[in-house]
């Protein structure tokens, strides 16, 4: 029998993001993350996705729409997959406010407390591992980036060739097994956008981008 995968999706570059800058939940992608959507969405057009899992948010739905161009796909829009609320800290550079982001020690004034991101996370992972244990589904999560690190470091079992990133590409693609322990079988690859290199990312990934043997 065919066994499916979970596909987990970094969104497409924004403005904001090419900037280095906290953004709001509506900002849309721009022209090169449009560009990175249409690549993905290319690059994953042979794995026969049965099942598109995506935030609400602009820049999530716009990637998802890439992964299912003649509207197939069921796609359903997730809030629990939205990025972690950072109040208000929107507007400001990184460089600024970053040591806000991910962790227990700073929570964003007015923002999504650390404890409630994490119940969040993992009330979306049930759901998307509620979906992807029919065993023929191929499904795609379209989410952003802090939630696709607190399922990095709290859900996802990391071990052999793929190592656990810190960052993942706008875009990037880790290829997740449907049953637990949820192996990690490709991590935060974004070979589709390799003459991009670093630039036009947003956040660059600390592992190569091009596993030893992947399909894809």
């Amino acid at each position: 029998m065919h066994i499916g995968m979970i596909y987990v999706i970094r969104h497409g570059q924004t403005a904001l993001n090419a900037q280095r800058v906290v953004q709001h939940p509506e900002t849309p992608l721009d022209s090169v993350g449009i560009e990175q959507a249409e690549r993905l969405g290319a690059r994953l057009a042979g794995i026969g996705l049965t099942r598109i899992l995506s935030s609400d948010y602009a820049r999530a739905r716009r990637t998802a729409a890439a992964l299912n161009p003649v509207g197939t796909i069921r796609t359903d829009l997730i809030a629990l997959l939205r990025e972690r609320d950072l109040g208000h800290l929107s507007g400001r550079p990184y460089a600024e406010v970053e040591h806000q982001f991910f962790g227990p020690d700073h929570d964003p004034p007015g923002g999504e407390a650390w404890p409630a991101f994490l119940a969040r996370v993992a009330s979306a992972w049930a759901h998307v591992a509620s979906v992807a244990r029919r065993p023929t589904e191929q499904v795609a999560v379209v989410t952003h980036g802090l939630v696709i690190r607190a399922l990095a470091e709290l859900h996802l079992s990391y071990g052999g060739e793929a190592a656990r990133p810190t960052r993942f590409r706008n875009t990037s693609v880790t290829i997740v097994d449907p049953t637990p322990p949820w192996t990690v079988r490709l991590s935060a690859c974004a070979r589709h956008l390799d003459e991009y290199g670093a630039e036009g990312s947003g956040a660059p990934s600390s592992t190569p981008t091009r596993p030893a043997r992947s399909a894809l």
